[in-house]
């Protein structure tokens, strides 16, 4: 069966169930939108929170980060996966025994403050919109190569897809479509992390695939690496030959420091993760869900640095210093690169011959624009490298270096592996479909937690609350329609955003962990660890961790700041670490300087810190 067709019957079946879903498991009132009823089993909820949590970033972009920054790229594996466990063992059962599902809400409570709620809800919105602009762009990428339609049309389709289960099913719909896209995820991940595990190293299981000795001999442009070679040194050889730092030396190690730490305290920190801990009935059962879904992410995030490897190894092997127009023809025996041309359409890969003899070389240097892959200059321009010269089929500029002719966008990596690697057609139509699911479902978990935030927190507890009873006025058919409608105006600002990126999708969502770590974390944390901590605390806390993060990001991505002038070194992605600190500092010296909480706060917080008494679910 041909690829597009069998693209079209995955992608098309796996739509079909997600839809299925969510008419069989439409909302029936705020409970069910909101925490989808509190009865969701823990095993089946496990699987939702990975779904949720194992966004874009993880599936389409995480290799791919970590395929061209090497070691360095570890940071954002060790900041995701310690963060998860940092919420399930620190955070997730005592908020779950607070009883509220949102963010705001429990800033509101334990803060007895509706200014400090729509703080809270300022900060969200701010997150979640970050966030999901990563996940509507990898939407936007699956739906460019794999359906063959532009990238913002794709965005277009996948907003379309989101709002029917979100809007329709609310949190019950999205949970169980949630539960079917991890399995779709995790099966489009593993099965080519197998075939391309045997085909590159001497072992089956791609988690061990990064310690195994390589099946064949390749030429990466300056020395041919034989059969046997262990593959990180094979890699390291192949990258330092082109003219590459090695693969596994570190780079800034406290820029690596800082980035995990923002990665780690803005995991734990993330409303849409915090929620999955209300869906389940009791506190015992929060648990138990965290321990499972602890499990299916790490079936995944134990393969994705060797997937990394593949993909830089498989790169170098079948494109450095071939035949262009042999290449995406499909002349080359044993190197089909018609993927090549396909990619290149769709403007995330691009070649320029610089020295005009027709081959691909690929080495360090910008050729071309990071904007959306387009060359800095059209090919025709031979003046300007007139006085290059080639040997042995090799551009040389004045210092002697091969000269870099090509530009992968990173987030294409482990989307065209398979097809770089020649895997049957069926892998690759199943790659597709899992890049959809983890795409969508965490855009989906993110539109929801935006539209609770704007229904819920701030519509029914600050617009519509009547003052004498402090309870809202709405009735739940009123909550439930704004909920809607506000979940219909975020999808339409997330397009935007996936349309419009500021970046790839691991930059965008780490820069969103960062700024959940620096507006969150320290006020979560210290609103269950102590009594002292107060409403003025909190809201100036909250408001210094957000907008420093916030206001170094602008200046730095779109500002016109440059790397020298970081501060202490740190980029934009990292500092969430240090508007964390601030968070912490002015909240602890600005609420020992104020009134002390009413004893009935700190009686609460006494309470929800005793595991005894876990009971059902709380009915919000």
């Amino acid at each position: 069966m041909e690829l597009q067709s069998l693209i079209y019957l995955f992608v098309g079946v796996s739509f079909a169930v997600y839809i299925g879903i969510a008419l069989w498991a439409k909302a029936g009132s705020t409970k069910d939108f909101y925490v989808a009823g509190g009865g969701v089993h823990p095993v089946a909820n496990g699987m939702a929170t990975a779904a949720d949590w194992m966004s874009a970033a993880s599936f389409i972009s995480l290799a791919g980060i970590i395929s061209f920054k090497g070691s360095d790229g570890g940071a954002y594996l060790m900041g995701w996966t310690g963060g998860y466990v940092l919420l399930a063992m620190l955070l997730a059962p005592y908020l779950r025994k607070f009883g509220k599902f949102t963010v705001p809400d429990f800033v509101g409570d334990r803060y007895y403050s509706d200014t400090a709620r729509l703080v809270a809800v300022i900060g969200v919105i701010f997150v979640s919109f970050t966030y999901v602009a990563g996940q509507m762009r990898g939407v936007g990428i699956v739906f460019s190569r794999f359906l063959q339609v532009d990238v913002n049309t794709g965005v277009l389709i996948g907003m379309g897809i989101v709002f029917f289960y979100s809007v329709l099913g609310g949190m019950k719909g999205i949970t169980y479509t949630q539960v079917a896209q991890y399995v779709v995820m995790i099966f489009a991940y593993m099965i080519p992390a197998i075939f391309i595990s045997l085909q590159v190293t001497d072992t089956f299981l791609p988690q061990l695939g990064l310690f195994a000795t390589t099946t064949f001999a390749f030429d990466d442009g300056v020395r041919v690496i034989p059969e046997g070679t262990y593959l990180l040194h094979a890699l390291d050889t192949a990258v330092t030959d082109l003219g590459f730092s090695a693969y596994t030396q570190p780079g800034n190690l406290w820029n690596t420091f800082m980035l995990t730490t923002a990665l780690m305290l803005g995991t734990a920190g993330l409303p849409h993760v915090i929620v999955r801990f209300f869906t389940v009935p009791t506190v015992k059962d929060a648990r138990i869900s965290a321990g499972w879904a602890l499990v299916f992410i790490a079936i995944m995030y134990t393969t994705i640095s060797s997937v990394a490897a593949f993909s830089r190894v498989n790169l170098i092997k079948n494109v450095q210093n071939v035949e262009y127009e042999a290449f995406v023809n499909g002349e080359i025996e044993g190197n089909n690169g018609r993927w090549f041309k396909t990619w290149e359409n769709g403007g995330l890969l691009a070649w320029t011959d610089r020295n005009g003899d027709g081959k691909i070389q690929y080495a360090p240097g910008a050729a071309f624009s990071a904007a959306k892959g387009k060359p800095a200059f059209d090919g025709t321009k031979t003046g300007e490298y007139g006085e290059r010269v080639t040997t042995n089929g090799k551009p040389l500029d004045n210092t002697g270096k091969i000269e870099n002719e090509l530009y992968v966008d990173r987030d294409i990596m482990v989307l065209a592996n398979p097809e770089i690697a020649n895997l049957p057609n069926w892998v690759i139509a199943f790659i597709a479909a899992g890049g959809l699911a983890a795409a969508l479902s965490t855009a989906a978990g993110l539109l929801l937690v935006i539209a609770s935030a704007i229904s819920h927190d701030l519509m029914g507890q600050v617009v519509f609350k009547d003052p004498e009873t402090g309870k809202s006025t709405m009735n739940e058919k009123t909550e439930l329609m704004w909920a809607r409608i506000s979940a219909v105006v975020a999808i339409c600002i997330a397009g935007y955003l996936g349309i419009n990126p500021p970046g790839f999708v691991a930059q965008v969502v780490a820069l969103a962990f960062g700024i959940a770590s620096a507006a969150f974390f320290p006020t979560i944390i210290l609103g269950v660890f102590d009594k002292r901590m107060n409403k003025e605390g909190a809201i100036v806390g909250i408001l210094t961790g957000l907008f420093v993060t916030i206001g170094y990001a602008i200046y730095f991505i779109w500002g016109g700041g440059t790397p020298d002038q970081y501060f202490l070194g740190i980029a934009p992605a990292s500092f969430g670490t240090i508007g964390t600190i601030l968070h912490v500092i002015v909240a602890l010296v600005v609420s020992r300087m104020t009134p002390p909480p009413p004893q009935e706060i700190q009686d609460l917080v006494e309470r929800i810190r005793i595991p005894s008494g876990a009971g059902d679910a709380v009915d919000h």
